[in-house]
């Protein structure tokens, strides 16, 4: 269940509330009685961090350079233009080649 944070335009006293999605809305003030409460946009309680799905689950379908991917812009492509041959630590299918 989301937790909906409120807050009264009569006093301004301020309280979260744990409802379900489908439950009205709250209106009456615990503080000073008023229907004035009303809901208040907040951030979500969650992060979405590292580099994500889409980087990681499909790998190799699309045939693009991951410098393509990422905007690698004007030296992404005279890197990959270049006629020097790929370095023997590397491999000739490699990104920087």
């Amino acid at each position: 269940m989301p937790i909906y944070a409120y807050r009264c335009e009569s006093c301004g006293h301020t309280l979260d509330a744990l409802q379900k999605i489908s439950d009205a809305p709250l209106r009456d003030c615990p503080a000073c009685g008023a229907a004035s409460l009303h809901k208040q946009v907040t951030a979500a309680g969650f992060q979405l961090k590292g580099s994500g799905w889409y980087a990681t689950d499909f790998k190799g379908g699309s045939g693009a350079s991951p410098a393509a991917k990422t905007g690698g812009g004007a030296a992404a492509t005279t890197a990959a233009a270049s006629d020097s041959p790929p370095a023997a630590s590397c491999g000739a299918s490699c990104a920087c080649h």
